[in-house]
């Protein structure tokens, strides 16, 4: 395993780490799955460099629009729960109680 390989791959497995670990507030949640998104961006990116290929040169594109749409809805998720719960912290939140 090369030295950026394994930069990103405990990259990813610190924010899954983070996301496991402190499940406190949804604000430190999103941090860690935002982290988790661009290690797995900047990996896939440099994998299609590596292969030099253009059939996977849409595929680091493709995950970076998908993670500026789950950013944008667990930011509108947390200013909803913070507005309606006055925190945002996880063990305020209750799935039975609507």
């Amino acid at each position: 395993m090369t030295p950026v390989h394994f930069t990103f791959s405990t990259a990813f497995f610190l924010g899954l780490a983070g996301l496991t670990f402190h499940r406190t507030h949804l604000l430190s949640a999103l941090l860690c799955l935002e982290g988790m998104m661009l290690s797995l961006f900047l990996a896939l990116s440099l994998w299609t460099m590596e292969l030099n290929t253009t059939n996977f040169s849409t595929s680091p594109m493709l995950l970076l629009a998908f993670s500026a749409c789950e950013a944008s809805a667990g930011l509108a998720l947390l200013v909803a729960t913070s507005r309606t719960h006055g925190t945002d912290r996880l063990q305020n939140l209750n799935l039975l109680q609507c």
